[in-house]
């Protein structure tokens, strides 16, 4: 009796090792496709910092309370609770970009800004105000086919469209008008 009792607690031991060794396997194929491209639709994450650098020198930081990136063919990252982007150059801050909304299409070196678009240039302390904004990171271009005002010490220019470089150094406006200080001579 004790003999077949023996046998019996070994059989369920070697049975339930069985089990447990093969029911923790999975197919190739569906390893595979859990770290495929295609499942993975994007990614979310929540008070991102990014850095960009050349050298080891920081010439771009991004603040985002919210990103969104999409596994698409254009390489889309959306941020859509706003964002902040510093400019730098040689170390130093000399542009800061706001917007309440932003997209960037990362094939194209495109970045799209909507609403409160604020641009400062602390070199020059010129500030644009838009409602949209396109800004070309290759071409270091930015456009807007939006009304768009820049404020300076002394003038105040308004106007349905403008073509910029990125750090204000050349820009061009259309169907504007302008609010100029002017010193008066006796």
């Amino acid at each position: 009796m004790k003999r077949i009792l023996k046998i019996g607690i070994i059989l369920n031991i070697t049975a339930f090792m069985a089990v447990m060794l093969f029911s923790c396997s999975n197919p190739d194929a569906i390893v595979q496709a859990m770290g495929s491209d295609d499942t993975l639709s994007g990614i979310i994450a929540d008070s991102v910092v990014f850095y960009r650098s050349d050298s080891g020198i920081v010439n771009l930081e991004l603040h985002t309370p919210r990103m969104v990136r999409m596994e698409t063919e254009d390489d889309i990252m959306e941020f859509p609770l706003g964002f902040d982007v510093y400019m730098y150059d040689k170390g130093e801050k000399t542009t800061e970009l706001h917007a309440d909304y932003g997209k960037n299409y990362g094939k194209m070196g495109l970045i799209e800004a909507q609403g409160n678009v604020i641009v400062q240039n602390f070199g020059s302390n010129e500030t644009m105000y838009s409602d949209k904004l396109f800004w070309y990171q290759d071409t270091k271009m930015i456009h807007t086919r939006s009304h768009v005002k820049i404020v300076t010490p002394d003038k105040q220019i308004e106007a349905d469209s403008l073509v910029a470089r990125e750090d204000f150094s050349e820009y061009t406006m259309y169907s504007g008008s302008a609010l100029l200080d002017v010193d008066e001579e006796d």
